[in-house]
Parts: C-alpha cells; structure tokens; sequence
C-alpha cells in the first residue's frame, strides 16, 4: 500500500478481546472463529474498508483474526493490549506478539505493528494507579498530576524511553513498519516510528481547536494515521468523544445506564462525516472508525438496560438473537454502518 497517498487507508477497529475493566472483564468474552472470519468478511466487501486494527491481548486470537483480514486482502494494523501490566512485562508481551507478527508478515507484507495504546493510561508504571481507570482519574486531578510530575518525573521523558526500548525488542523478531497508538496528551518521539499514530476523538473541549492541533502531527515529516475516531450513539455524545461509554453503571446488576439518555443513530452518523471530511481534506494518510463491534454494550429496548447507547459501533449486539440484515450475525447494523461504507466507496 503506498504511504504517501492521502487517505490511502479506509479503516474500522476491530476488538477481540480486551481488559479493560480489569482481569476476567473481557470485552469479548466469546470468541467465535466463524463469526470472526464472517465479519472480517463484511468488513472488507460491504463496509468497504481496505484496512483494519486489530486490537486484544490473547496471542491466538490476534494471530487468527490478523491472519483472516490478510486472506481478505486487508491491511493489518496489528495492535496487542496487556492492559496494568508492568514495563517489563509489556516488554515481554511485545516479544511474544513480534513473532507472531513476523509469522503473518511472511504471509503477507501488508501488517503493521502498534507498539501499545495511549499507555500513560493503560501500563502501570508511567503514572500513579493500579488500574486504567485510576490512571485517568490521575490525570482527570491537576493535584495528582502535580504529585505524579514530583515524586515520577516527567510522564513524557519515562514514556520515550520505553517506547524506545519497546521498538528495539519488537525489531528483534519483527521487520516491518512499527507505530505506536497515542493519546492527544502524550509527546511522543516520532522519529522512531514509521508512522505517527494518534487516537484522535473530537469533544466539546477541543471542538475549536480540533484540525489546528491535527496540523502539529504533520511536522515530523511521517504519515499521520488517526487509528481511533469515533462517538457513541445517544444525544449529546459528540460532546463527549472518548468519554461518552462512562454513561454506563457497572456496580449495578444488570448494569444499567446512569440517568436518562436519549437514543440517536444520527449523533454517530454526523460524528462520523464530519470528522472524515476533515481527514480527507487535511490529507491524513487513513482513519481507523471506533469500533466495529462492541458484545459487552448489548441493545435492549427498555432504554434504562440499553448499553449500546454508549456504545462506539456501528452495529448494535443482541444477546440472545440474529439481526435482520445479516441473518446469521448476533447484531443488527447502525445508521452509522451505511453512512461509513457509502463514505468509503466514495472517497
């Protein structure tokens, strides 16, 4: 694929399974090879997207799914998550994962590997907290912060320097191009990579200053790819960007949304062309939407139960039944899953 082309990279994120919310709280707790490889399928032929990042922790899986979209012709943004693992046994983890990689990139050369996800947030070590969550209530306190920055150091520089070190271990076992998924808030040190990468959502707090801060990637002289965009599907979820799915109480069985919310396809819809306009126009060398599929945020018609209002795909799960436009699918597709392949074929 040429990297020099402007959005030369239609792409979805694609998740098979990721800890989030902490140890035995997948994402996707089934993992079924055929739906798998049937939604691989959609991916490439309905929804049009000639690329995908394929994100989770278990090594099967990574490798089976990866080795799926390469048969569909795909390119493959492979993106392992060890979510509060430490350093060192992140390091080890990318170890692991770079061969697995080099095995599919012999296969075929179109993968790139992602060396972790906003991990200021999702690795122990970087800044105080024991879990994701209290990482980002970290940086959600300018005190903590401030205590962090003293008794750490800068979050930046300890940042670097094990991207640093992860890059020299992935390029051990794997020989392609190397990336790494960060967040607004983090100053990474391009030069190492071959790609800038940056999870990039739009809410009311950047809305203003949205495409002037997309420019600043354009400096180190490198394709910029947004490997996340996305909102969720209820009223007022454009405000909220990578935040909106904190709607959700998950202390409360069943879990249940956190007041009254207004279900709306059209938010998503919106959300999604309009950003895509401004990557098309800045000339972004590709978009990956957030998310294809999300089994823990299931639809219900009693609005209250209805987690797929903060949910980010363009499809909404069923739990005990098949969609309608694809019969043999657990979900039904979203405004959202048109208005993204009648984008794709177009541009």
């Amino acid at each position: 694929m040429n990297n020099n082309k402007a959005f030369s990279r239609k792409g979805i994120n694609y998740d098979v399974g990721t800890f989030t919310r902490g140890k035995g709280s997948s994402s996707r707790d089934t993992f079924n090879p055929t739906i798998v490889k049937r939604e691989i399928e959609i991916i490439r032929n309905d929804l049009h997207c000639n690329a995908i990042r394929i994100s989770g922790q278990d090594l099967a899986r990574l490798s089976l799914a990866s080795e799926i979209a390469l048969q569909q012709g795909l390119e493959v943004w492979f993106s392992p998550a060890l979510v509060d693992g430490t350093e060192q046994e992140t390091l080890i983890y990318f170890a692991e994962c770079a061969k697995i990689a080099e095995k599919l990139r012999k296969q075929s050369p179109n993968i790139i590997f992602v060396a972790g996800c906003e991990l200021t947030f999702f690795m122990k070590g970087l800044v105080m907290g024991e879990t994701s969550f209290d990482r980002i209530n970290t940086f959600m306190s300018p005190w903590k912060l401030l205590k962090n920055t003293i008794l750490k150091g800068s979050y930046h520089k300890r940042l670097n320097a094990f991207l640093s070190n992860a890059v020299k271990v992935i390029n051990e076992h794997f020989h392609g191009p190397i990336t790494y998924a960060s967040g607004t808030w983090e100053n990474v040190h391009w030069d190492i990579f071959d790609f800038v990468g940056v999870d990039y959502y739009r809410d009311v707090h950047n809305k203003n200053s949205y495409r002037e801060k997309l420019r600043t990637y354009f400096k180190y002289g490198k394709p910029v790819v947004i490997l996340e965009f996305g909102c969720c599907t209820y009223k007022g979820a454009e405000d909220k960007g990578g935040y909106g799915w904190a709607i959700v109480d998950r202390d409360k069985t069943p879990n249940q949304l956190k007041g009254d919310f207004i279900r709306d396809e059209n938010v998503q819809v919106d959300y999604l062309k309009e950003l895509l306009d401004i990557f098309v126009e800045e000339n972004v060398g590709g978009a990956f939407w957030f998310t294809f599929v999300m089994p823990s945020y299931p639809f219900n018609e009693n609005t209250a139960y209805d987690l797929d209002i903060a949910s980010y795909s363009i499809v909404k799960s069923y739990i005990e039944k098949n969609g309608k436009t694809y019969n043999d699918m657990p979900w039904e597709t979203k405004k959202s899953f048109e208005a993204l392949a009648k984008y794709y074929v177009s541009n």
